[in-house]
C-alpha cells in the first residue's frame, strides 16, 4: 500500500514529467515546424488531445480559469501531427492496399495529411482521387437506397459540437438511431452508471471545485501519460496537505512522483510527490475495493447518514448488502487485505472534501457499469457530492467526446432532446433501438449494415477482435471516413463495394467559429483558422454535413443549406439540447459557458425527485480460465495463464501512436509485455524472453518479457495491437468491451537447461 520507489524493479520510471518534457518542448520548437506550431499552440481553440485540455477564448494556454501555462507535451505531439505536409502524391497512386496495410499506425500517421478526396472501388487495389460532386452523388444514394435500419455513423470526439449536431440531425432525419460513438468503446459505462445515481453522467465537479477538495480518489488512471493537465492539481492538493489514494495494478512512475512544469522551481526539477497511499487490486475488481471501503465506514461509524438519508433512495439495500458481504469475500475478489482497506477508509474519512476521479481502468470492464455505480455510492456514502470540493469526476480522453454525447450522438438519447429534435424535424422520430460501438461491428459482421459514415476516429483499430472488425467492415456496401491524416482502419476496414477517405480541416485551420465542451463541463470557443497545405482541397466537417444532409432530404423538413452556417447551428443547439442555453448568445458575447444541470454545489441532482439513487453493486466473478482452455500447450512447450491489461504507451493518443517506447515503463517498443518479476521466476520465464502470446481470439508471437510494477498475475500489452489477442466480451449495460481483463496463455518452447 505505501511504496518505497527504491524497490521498485528495474527498467521502468520511478517519477514522470520533468527535464523530459522540457526538452522535447526544445525538440518542438527547434524542428521545421516550430514557427507553425507556436503559433498554433497561441491560437484561440481548444486543444486537440485530452478533455481536460486548454484553449478557447483565453488563449491556447489558458484553461477556463484563465491559469497560464497549462499545455502539456501531449497537445504538442497531436499539432505537430497535423502540421505535416501533404501525404505525397505517389503514395496512393503506386502503392496497393496491401502494401498500405503493413504499416503500423506511426508509419500511417506519418504519411501526412490528407488533402484530396479518395476511393477506393471494389476489384481495384489503390485509392484513386475523385471529386466532391461524386462523392456527395454516392453517399446520397447510398443513404437514401438503403432502408433506415441499415445505415449508421461513427465519430469521434475530436470534431466540433456544431458538426456532431449535424451527424445526429441527419440519422435522426433518415430514421436512424445507429449513432456509434468512441464513447462506446470507453466512458459509456460512466454516464449509464452516473445517470443512474444523480441523473447525469458527466463529471459533477468543476475545476474551480477541484481546488477546493483535501482528497482525491484517483482509480485506472495513468494520468501523467494521458491526462498530465491534471497533474497540475494533484501536486496543488499534495502541497496544501491534502491525500491521494491511487488504486491501480500497475505501478505508474508518474503516479509517485511528477515535476511539472508549471511549477518550475518547486516541481519540475525534484519533482512531487503524488500518491499518499497507492493500492494494487486485482483487475476488475474495483467493485469490490469499494464495497471494502463502505464496510469499513459502516462498521467505524464514518458513513455520513444525516447526508444519506436525506438526499439518497436505496441506501436500506445497501446497508444489508455491506452486513450480509463477508470480508473475506471481498478481499479474495480484489486481493487486498483487510487492513489495506481500512487504513485507506480512515484516510478518506479524515478528509473533508473528496473527488472520486477515475479513467478506463474502471470503465473497460465487464462489469464497468457497476465499477461506476460503486464510486457513485462510495461518494453518497460519504457525504463527499453535492457540495464543492466534493464529487465524481470520469476523466475523459478525446477533447469533445463529451461534447458529442451533449449534442445527441449516442443510442441514449434523452427524452427531452428527443422530444425537442421531434418539434424542430416536425415529425415522430424512431424508437428502435440504435446500434452502439460493439453493436454496429456484430451487426455489420452479420450482413445488416448497408452504408457506414465515419466522422474521425479508427472503428477498426479501436475494437477488439481485430479479426472480426476488418470482416465485418468488409461487409458493409459504402463507408466513408472524414479524417485530416491516414489511418490504419483506412486500409483495414475496406467496404464491400467502395470506400471513400474525405479530407476535412482540423479544429485550428475551420474557416467558421467551432466549439468544443470539456470533462469538466466547459464550452469553448474556437475561432477559425486557416490551413498550411498549399494545394489542399479540403471540406469542414459542417459545410460536408449540410450539403450530405441537402442532397438527401432537399429542403425538407428544414432549410439543410441554411445549415452550413454554424451560427445557425448554434441557434438550434440553444433550442434543443439541455444546459446548452448559453449558445444563443455566443457569437455576439464571446462568452463561454459551464452547462448547466451538471455540476451540483448542493445535494440537488438531476434525478426526478432530485435525490440520488442507491443500489447494491455485486461482487464480480473473476475466475481465471486454466491453461486447457486455450487448448493446453503442446510436446516441448511452458506456459501460464494471467489476465491481460490492454494500454496506451507514454506517446500515444486513443489509437494514434507517436512513439513506439514507452519510457515510463520500460517498455523499449510496442511487441512487449509487462510482467512482475516474480512471475517471470515462479512460471521459469527471465527477463527478454521472447514468447508467443494466445487469446481466445487470436495469436502475437516474438513478444518481449519486460519486468515491471504490476501486480502478480497481471500482464500489460499495449492497445491497439494487442486487439487482435480479446473476443468483444462487453458490458451489458453499454456495450463497452473488456479490455482491461483479457485471459491470455503465455507460451514458449522448453530451453535446453531446462529441468
Amino acid at each position: 500500500m505505501d511504496i518505497d520507489s527504491n524497490t521498485l524493479p528495474q527498467g521502468g520510471m520511478k517519477r514522470g514529467g520533468g527535464w523530459s518534457v522540457i526538452t522535447g518542448w526544445g525538440r518542438a520548437t527547434i524542428s521545421r515546424r516550430g514557427k507553425r506550431l507556436w503559433q498554433t499552440l497561441n491560437h484561440k481553440s481548444a486543444c486537440l488531445s485530452c478533455a481536460w485540455g486548454t484553449g478557447g477564448q483565453n488563449g491556447g494556454f489558458r484553461d477556463e480559469l484563465g491559469e497560464p501555462l497549462q499545455r502539456c507535451i501531449k497537445s504538442v505531439e497531436a499539432i505537430r501531427a497535423e502540421l505535416q505536409p501533404a501525404v505525397p502524391r505517389h503514395v496512393f497512386k503506386r502503392r496497393s492496399v496491401v502494401e498500405l496495410q503493413q504499416l503500423d499506425s506511426s508509419s500511417c500517421d506519418r504519411l501526412g495529411r490528407l488533402e484530396h478526396p479518395l476511393i477506393q472501388r471494389s476489384g481495384c487495389d489503390l485509392y484513386e482521387p475523385i471529386q466532391w460532386d461524386e462523392v456527395y452523388a454516392l453517399l446520397a444514394e447510398a443513404f437514401k437506397t438503403s432502408s433506415p435500419e441499415r445505415v449508421a455513423s461513427y465519430s469521434s470526439g475530436r470534431s466540433s459540437n456544431e458538426a456532431a449536431y449535424l451527424l445526429q440531425l441527419l440519422m435522426r432525419a433518415r430514421g436512424s438511431n445507429n449513432l456509434a460513438d468512441c464513447s462506446d468503446l470507453c466512458h459509456a459505462p460512466s454516464s449509464v452508471g452516473l445517470t443512474r445515481v444523480f441523473g447525469s453522467g458527466t463529471s459533477n465537479v468543476s475545476l474551480e471545485s477541484l481546488r477546493q477538495a483535501d482528497g482525491v480518489v484517483l482509480v485506472g488512471s495513468n494520468a501523467p501519460a494521458n491526462h498530465p493537465r491534471l497533474m497540475n492539481e494533484l501536486i496543488r492538493l499534495r502541497e496544501r496537505g491534502g491525500t491521494v489514494v491511487v488504486i491501480n495494478p500497475v505501478v505508474e512512475g508518474g503516479l509517485l512522483k511528477f515535476g511539472s512544469p508549471a511549477f518550475p522551481i518547486r516541481s519540475l526539477l525534484l519533482s512531487s510527490e503524488i500518491a499518499s497511499l497507492y493500492l494494487q487490486p486485482i483487475p476488475g475488481s474495483d467493485t469490490a475495493v469499494f464495497l471494502g471501503f463502505q464496510k469499513a465506514w459502516l462498521e467505524s461509524g464514518a458513513i455520513a447518514w444525516d447526508f444519506v438519508k436525506s438526499h439518497s433512495d436505496g441506501w436500506e439495500a445497501l446497508q444489508d448488502q455491506l452486513m450480509s458481504t463477508s470480508w473475506e469475500s471481498i478481499t479474495q475478489c480484489c486481493g487486498l487485505s483487510r487492513e489495506e482497506l481500512e487504513c485507506t477508509a480512515a484516510r478518506l474519512a479524515n478528509c473533508r472534501s473528496v473527488v472520486f476521479a477515475w479513467a478506463m481502468g474502471i470503465t473497460h470492464h465487464s462489469n464497468g457499469t457497476t465499477n461506476v455505480q460503486a464510486i457513485a455510492n462510495s461518494a453518497v456514502l460519504s457525504g463527499n457530492v453535492g457540495r464543492p470540493g466534493a464529487g465524481t469526476m470520469p476523466i475523459r480522453g478525446h477533447s469533445n467526446v463529451q461534447g458529442f454525447g451533449s449534442m445527441g450522438v449516442s443510442v441514449r438519447l434523452r427524452e427531452p432532446m428527443l422530444l425537442a429534435l421531434e418539434a424542430l424535424l416536425k415529425r415522430p422520430l424512431s424508437r428502435t433501438p440504435g446500434f452502439h460501438a460493439r453493436d454496429l461491428i456484430e451487426a455489420a459482421d452479420r450482413g445488416e449494415v448497408d452504408a457506414l459514415l465515419c466522422l474521425g476516429g479508427n472503428l477498426f483499430g479501436a475494437n477488439p477482435d481485430s479479426t472480426q472488425a476488418r470482416r465485418a467492415l468488409g461487409r458493409i456496401d459504402t463507408i466513408a471516413y472524414l479524417a485530416t491524416k491516414p489511418n490504419q482502419g483506412h486500409f483495414h476496414g475496406l467496404g464491400a463495394r467502395q470506400t471513400l477517405i474525405l479530407p476535412v480541416f482540423n479544429r485550428f485551420e475551420t474557416p467558421h467559429r467551432t466549439t468544443v465542451e470539456s470533462g469538466n463541463n466547459w464550452v469553448r470557443f474556437n475561432e477559425p483558422g486557416s490551413t498550411h497545405l498549399k494545394r489542399a482541397n479540403l471540406s469542414s466537417e459542417v459545410g460536408f454535413l449540410a450539403e450530405l444532409a441537402h442532397r438527401i432530404f432537399g429542403d425538407d423538413p428544414i432549410h439543410w443549406k441554411r445549415l452550413q452556417d454554424p451560427i445557425y447551428v448554434r441557434e438550434l443547439i440553444a433550442k434543443t439540447v439541455p444546459g446548452y442555453e448559453g449558445m444563443a448568445g455566443i457569437d455576439a458575447t464571446n462568452r463561454e459557458f459551464q452547462v448547466s444541470g451538471r455540476v451540483f454545489p448542493v445535494p440537488r441532482f438531476s434525478t426526478p425527485n432530485g435525490r440520488a439513487q442507491l443500489t447494491p453493486t455485486p461482487l464480480p466473478e473473476l475466475t481465471l480460465p486454466d491453461v486447457d482452455h486455450f487448448g493446453g500447450l503442446a510436446d516441448g512447450e511452458r506456459g501460464f495463464v494471467l489476465n491481460l491489461i490492454t494500454a496506451r504507451s507514454h506517446g500515444q493518443h486513443n489509437t494514434v501512436v507517436y512513439k513506439a517506447a514507452d519510457r515510463y515503463r520500460g517498455m523499449p517498443h510496442r511487441q512487449t509485455l509487462l510482467i512482475n518479476p516474480e512471475d517471470l521466476q515462479k512460471f521459469g520465464f527471465v527477463a527478454h524472453d521472447q514468447v508467443t502470446v494466445q487469446g481466445e481470439a487470436g495469436t502475437l508471437q516474438q513478444i518481449e518479457l519486460i519486468p515491471g510494477s504490476i501486480r502478480q498475475g497481471c500482464g500489460l500489452m499495449f492497445f491497439p495491437e494487442a486487439n487482435v489477442l480479446m473476443r468483444g466480451v462487453s458490458d451489458q449495460a453499454c456495450g463497452t468491451p473488456a479490455f482491461k481483463r483479457v485471459p491470455v496463455l503465455i507460451r514458449a518452447q522448453v530451453r535446453a537447461n531446462d529441468n
